[in-house]
Parts: structure tokens; sequence; C-alpha cells
């Protein structure tokens, strides 16, 4: 009796109607399920980028979104939206309702509309279940990456393994399931009064950023989407079809209000997080420095940084070491990863307090060797791990002990008072061509075409006297 009730439950576990669509569809979680892993989900993706320091633009994402998922297929889910911490431009969803932008993307919108269509567009992914149908074919595995590499698989237990909420993160999804989101998001964003022909322009942008990339960084948004040239006509089609039903004779498409609101975002990466130049690591809020390896992969996130060459057979973290005095935290690194120690002994690295240790870990397929330098500075104790296999060592060690022997004091004060760079709204005193209205604010040249794509516009197109565009400050 107790497996005939079982058998029933997962299948009809298995077997649920699609809210959008009202057919049968075959997958392996229920809603609650589904919910429950949001909930999961949401602090490992909100740890990994960090949630945007805005307020009011996190009080706009969250008013906007509640009211497009009130006239959605799924109104009765707990929807959570939030704008991320990260250049890149991007939008994603994960099942249970939860939204990110990125900030990359939202600099990149150029009114409300645009906003409102990929919004609705994010939302369709949850109402449609897609992430829940994907995942069920799609989860990595506790995988160390960054930046586009996988480290072996012996070395992914010392990097930063890819949690659950970040696989969620990184699901693609088929063209599809693309199609129907863009269709969602001309019916969400049309229902709460918008001008969804605006989000065929946002298409148009992401293509052309890619573009100005050489197709080597697509951004998120556009990697499984289709070709934005078939985009725009269907949405634009599709667009006027709801506008017609609905009978909008004036959508929304409000451009003024949204600059404003975006006036002052962090634009590209942010310089108060940590940057690279000239292969050396500057952190201007926590003060130090480190060189890092040179032609080494590189990710730099609020919990630590992560190194490695391209072949992925050798690692360097940095992060905080935990409390404790540097042997107790020692201790704490051969319990974590199951070490036997080599060799120890503390020593001064420009003139701070540090410890070092040399420990293996025995694999079936073969020893791990791990270097670990522990150093005091500024009240923390900062952790640097170089990892990789014991036949490897001798040729990475100088690498390792380049990185931690040189970690040192920031005291340039260049580079302790780089600021990022911030869109500013400025406003064309008389008509004239996008580029002769960079010129009259002095943008530098060199950045025409990337204020060109931030703007949505050309630079031979006319500009209006009075009309707002995007320009770079600090």
């Amino acid at each position: 009796m107790h497996l005939l009730t079982a058998s029933i439950i997962a299948f009809a576990t298995s077997c649920a109607v699609n809210p959008v669509t009202g057919k049968k569809q075959v997958v392996l979680m229920s809603e609650a399920q589904e919910i429950s892993m949001g909930q999961q989900s949401d602090p490992e993706i909100s740890a990994f980028f960090g949630v945007y320091d805005d307020p009011a633009l996190q009080k706009f994402i969250t008013e906007k979104g509640l009211e497009m998922a009130a006239v959605s297929h799924r109104p009765k889910l707990d929807y959570h939206f939030k704008v991320v911490d990260s250049p890149v431009i991007n939008a994603f969803a994960v099942p249970g309702g939860y939204i990110y932008f990125t900030r990359g993307i939202m600099a990149h919108f150029n009114n409300e509309a645009e906003f409102a269509g990929v919004l609705g567009h994010e939302i369709g992914h949850v109402t449609a279940r897609h992430s829940v149908v994907q995942q069920r074919n799609q989860m990595l595995g506790q995988l160390g990456m960054i930046a586009g590499m996988v480290f072996v698989p012996e070395l992914a237990q010392f990097a930063e393994p890819l949690s659950q909420g970040m696989q969620l993160a990184l699901l693609s999804f088929g063209r599809d399931a693309e199609r129907q989101s863009d269709e969602l998001g001309v019916e969400y964003s049309s229902r709460i009064g918008y001008d969804a022909t605006e989000m065929a322009g946002f298409f148009n942008t992401l293509e052309r950023q890619s573009a100005k990339q050489g197709g080597n960084q697509i951004p998120g948004f556009l990697s499984t989407h289709p070709s934005p040239g078939d985009r725009n006509v269907t949405v634009a089609k599709l667009a006027q079809e709801w506008k017609t039903k609905l009978k909008l004779t004036n959508p929304i498409v409000k451009r003024d209000a949204y600059l404003k609101r975006i006036d002052g975002i962090v634009l590209g990466e942010d310089p108060r997080q940590g940057f690279v130049e000239n292969n050396i690591f500057y952190h201007p809020v926590l003060k130090f420095e480190f060189p890092t390896p040179q032609g080494w992969n590189f990710q730099n996130t609020p919990q630590q940084v992560q190194m490695g060459p391209k072949a992925g057979d050798a690692l360097i973290s940095f992060s905080l070491g935990g409390t404790g005095t540097m042997e107790e935290i020692s201790q704490k690194i051969l319990t974590q990863f199951k070490l036997e120690l080599v060799e120890s002994k503390r020593e001064t690295i420009n003139g701070l307090p540090a410890f070092m240790m040399i420990a293996d870990q025995k694999q079936e397929k073969g020893t791990i060797r791990v270097l670990s330098t522990l150093i005091e500075y500024g009240g923390n104790t900062y952790s640097i791990l170089g990892v990789t296999e014991l036949s490897k060592f001798p040729q990475y060690q100088p690498v390792f002990l380049s990185t931690a022997r040189n970690f040192k004091a920031l005291t340039d004060s260049d580079k302790l008072n780089r600021k990022p760079d911030v869109v500013r709204i400025q406003t064309v005193p008389q008509r004239m061509t996008l580029q002769a209205a960079l010129q009259n604010f002095k943008m530098p040249s060199d950045r025409f075409e990337e204020l060109a794509i931030l703007n949505g516009m050309l630079l031979t197109d006319q500009v209006e006297k009075g009309t707002l565009i995007k320009v770079v400050g600090k």
C-alpha cells in the first residue's frame, strides 16, 4: 500500500500542468520543491555577486517586478527581485520566483519600456517553469570554475565550488524556451501599460556589444537566444497585437525618468572591490596588493580571488583565513581538506607576520600538494593557497611563492584613490550628432563607440536640443 501511494505521488510530481501552456509536462520537481530551491539558491547567488548598493534602484525593480508578476500566469508565487553587483550585461531567473538583473544591464537600458520587456522575459522563464525543466538535465555538479575554465577534478575541491544556486544561475535554455519568454515578456510588459516594441531595440544593443567584443564575451542574456534580427521582427509584431488587444493608445516608454534613475550607476568593473593592473591585484579598501601570475585566468568575487593557468592543473586562491592564531587556522585548513602536514614555519613577509606550510592530500590517482600561506595584516588574517599535483609542484612552487611573498601593504595614492566609472546624465545643449555631443562633454574619443552602444544610438544620429544622454564620469 505504501509503495502504491509513493508511486502515485511520484507520478503526480513528474507530470504537472504547465501554467503557461496548460499542457502536461514531465518535471521532477513539485512547486514546493521549486520554491525551496529558489530560497536556498538566493543567498548563494547574492553572496557570489554581491547585491548592488542602491536602495532606490532595488525598490524600483521590486515594485515593477511585483506589478508585472501580478498579471502573469503564476501570480501567487512569492517573487523576489534584485540588482546584483556585476558589470556583465545579464539578467537571469532561478526556480521559485527569484529574478536577478546585473547593474551592467541596468546601465544599458535607455528607457523603462526596455527594462520592462526584459523583466517580463525573465518572469516568463519562471512562469513557464523553464529552469525546472532544464535543471532536470543540466546540473553541472560541484565543479571548480573560473573565467570560463574548469580545474582538473582533483583540484576542484580547493576552488570555490559552484553552489547549487550558481549552477541554476548558469543554466541556459533552448531557443524554443527563449522565444516563449520573449512572447511572455511582450505580454506581461504590455499588460502593465509599457510599449513592448522597445524591447526589440535592446536586443540590438546586445548584438552591438557582442560584436564590439569580437564575439568572445557574448552577454549571457544573448548567448542562447534567437538572433536579434529575428527577435526584433517577432517582438514588434507581437507588441502591436497586444497594443490592439489591450487598446494601448499611448503605451509607456519613460526615457527621461529611467535615465535620471540610473544617474550615478557604476559602469564596468568597480576598483573598490579590487582590480588587476599590470599583473598586480590591488585592493584600495583593504589596502593590500599582490602579484598575479602572467597569463593565468582570474576571478574576483566577494568571497575570494581565484587564479589558474588555462590548463586547469594548478590553482591559487586568496581569501580571509578566519579567526584564531595562524597555527589554529592552519590546523583548520589541514582538517578541512584532509591534508597531511609535510613542513611548516613562521616567517615575516614584507614586515608582516606570516605562517607557511606544505601539506599533502593523498588521492586514489596520486597526491595533491598544497602550499598554504597565512599573513596577518590590518586586523585580518589572509589565506593564500597554492595547489597542484605533487609531480607538478616543482614547476608551480616558484609561482605560488612569488604571489605569497610579494603580498604587501598598498601605499600608492593613485591606486588607493581609484574611483569607478559611473554613468552621468547630461542634457544636449543644441541639435547635433551624438558624436558632437560626446565631444561637447569632453568624452575621450576612444570611448565614443562604447558610449554610442550605451546610449542605444549611432554616433551619426542627430540628437535634439534638450535630449538626455549618458556619458561617463567619476
